[in-house]
């Protein structure tokens, strides 16, 4: 009898942070009697404990097993005679660096033992002893620390053109293993059925090398600010995702289901870790990492994850996502079918769009720039927790730049940099100076005196916060002592910075004014000091 083969296509899609959860479904009649029905292809980096099968019509299910399935072309002699070719030009730079490690140690023996024979030798001639001796051993330490040299240039000529030979052979493995058409596994399902009959095979399993993030637009339109929350979807599993009920999951199941546990903190001499050479046609995997790092963790029952079906949900608006809230995690569902091929890319779904309620101020720190930079305090009116994530800030139309959201809980405010206002002027200057020279028991002193000058040429109220700052001494001879602050700083830290919180009317200035003055001991020589 033939194999009963079953092309089930994906119907289902849950992208999880690191992960996804892909489900497929497809009809096949049956003989009666125990059968083995393969679904397939699957691909090769599966979770091989997440496979779960279920479906309908009047059939058992015995059990299910991930078998390999071997593509049926024959060997590629091209691909091996690479791969043969990789691991001997791995092995050559590997020896050049064995052998230049060998001269390096011998290099810094001869340099020891010509500095322990010097002393040596100095009381040999002290003591009137012939110098011959001393002129042969010195000729001879010299001509060998000169070959080793020679011969660490020599071995570092050739380490630069192995690497080069293993660099061109290494891309020349990757592009022909692109080529080849991969092994692939299959689910084989055991089924025991009475007579023939036509079931429905419904297919679950968890693939690493997927995963999803946040990205965030943020649109400040007069005093209204609009967050519109995107979920960047990559993956390369292997295969195509096409259009189909896609669920994004903040949860986060693990490969191992273990209780943290505290072993042994252990402190030891740091040891400089030996270069390994990556694995030929090792891609994706790391990059991937990289960016799921930069996440938050958090703990889920994998189990629970993989026992879950999330239905499809009603109609809704395009810029809303379906949102089920669960105990640990939150899923969303695209208003709109996205399709994802397996290209490393990242494809943009719409989980939400939503007012926020911001708070707009002014910062400047005219001790450095005198930039004056627009500010929101943003408080999460919505009901997400948002996870962190990049976002790009506009300001009305214009692209102002970026910014890094933190993860934000409902309820919680966050400070927004919103870019540059030109319509509030700062000017600060240095009005004042002194520097007494030091006399005969006496200190020297410094004295200065700033003056900075804010105007707002804005046609609304403005709340505009200045920072300055007095230096902080390090030291005992040094005495830092303030004369001016007008008006009185609302805030001063114990570093020095000095806050003002100024509201201006359109039209409006302030001044702000500084002074301090600096005395040290007249033999110290300061450092730091700037005007």
């Amino acid at each position: 009898m033939s194999e009963l083969v079953l092309d089930a296509p994906i119907v289902a899609v849950t992208v999880y942070p690191q992960r996804a959860r892909v489900t497929r479904r497809g009809v096949i009649t049956v003989p009666g009697g125990d059968r083995t029905v393969y679904v397939g292809p699957l691909p090769l980096e599966l979770e091989s404990d997440s496979v779960r099968v279920s479906g309908h019509g009047p059939a058992t299910v015995l059990g299910v097993d991930v078998v390999r399935r071997h593509h049926p072309q024959a060997p590629d002699e091209t691909v091996a005679e690479a791969e043969r070719s990789w691991y001997e030009a791995q092995d050559a730079v590997a020896a050049l660096a064995d052998a230049d490690d060998v001269q390096q140690q011998l290099d810094t023996f001869l340099a020891q033992l010509a500095k322990r024979a010097g002393g040596s030798f100095a009381r040999a001639l002290a003591s009137g002893e012939s110098d011959a001796e001393l002129g042969g051993f010195t000729e001879s330490l010299a001509d060998r620390l000169a070959a080793v040299r020679a011969k660490r240039r020599e071995l570092a000529a050739q380490r630069r053109e192995a690497e080069q030979r293993f660099g061109a052979i290494d891309r020349r493995l990757t592009a022909l293993r692109e080529q080849r058409v991969p092994d692939r596994q299959a689910a084989a399902v055991g089924l025991e059925v009475a007579a023939e009959a036509e079931v429905e095979i419904e297919l679950s399993y968890v693939v690493p090398l997927a995963g999803w993030s946040s990205s965030y637009d943020v649109r400040l339109q007069g005093d209204r600010l609009t967050l519109t929350w995107y979920g960047m979807i990559s993956q390369y599993t292997g295969e195509d995702w096409p259009e189909c009920d896609l669920t994004l999951s903040t949860a986060r199941p693990t490969v191992t289901a273990k209780v943290p546990e505290l072993d042994p903190w252990y402190l030891d001499r740091f040891q400089p870790p030996v270069p390994v050479a990556a694995a030929p046609g090792a891609r994706g995997a790391a990059s991937f990492a990289m960016q799921a790092d930069r996440r938050d963790r958090a703990a889920s029952d994998a189990d629970g994850v993989l026992g879950t079906v999330h239905e499809q949900s009603s109609a809704f608006a395009d810029v809303t996502a379906a949102v089920e809230q669960g105990v640990t995690a939150a899923t969303y569902t695209p208003p709109r079918p996205v399709a994802v091929p397996a290209d490393g890319a990242l494809h943009r779904a719409t989980i939400a769009a939503f007012d926020l309620d911001a708070e707009l101020d002014y910062i400047t720190a005219p001790v450095r720039s005198t930039d004056v930079h627009l500010r929101a305090t943003v408080v999460n009116s919505s009901e997400h927790t948002l996870p962190a994530g990049k976002a790009a800030v506009f300001h009305e139309a214009d692209f102002v730049g970026s910014a890094a959201l933190p993860l934000w809980a409902p309820g919680e405010d966050v400070e927004l940099a919103l870019g540059l206002d030109d319509r509030i002027r700062v000017e600060r200057k240095l009005v004042r100076r002194e520097a007494s020279k030091a006399t005969l028991g006496s200190t020297r002193r410094r004295q200065v005196d700033y003056e900075t000058r804010i105007e707002n040429h804005t046609p609304r109220q403005a709340k505009i916060t200045v920072l300055d700052q007095l230096p902080v001494a390090r030291d005992h001879e040094i005495t830092v002592k303030p004369i001016t602050a007008d008006p009185q700083p609302s805030e001063t830290t114990d570093l020095g910075v000095l806050t003002w919180k100024l509201d201006l009317a359109p039209g409006a200035e302030s001044v702000v004014r500084l002074g301090f003055r600096v005395d040290t001991a007249k033999a110290l020589e300061l450092n730091g000091w700037r005007e």
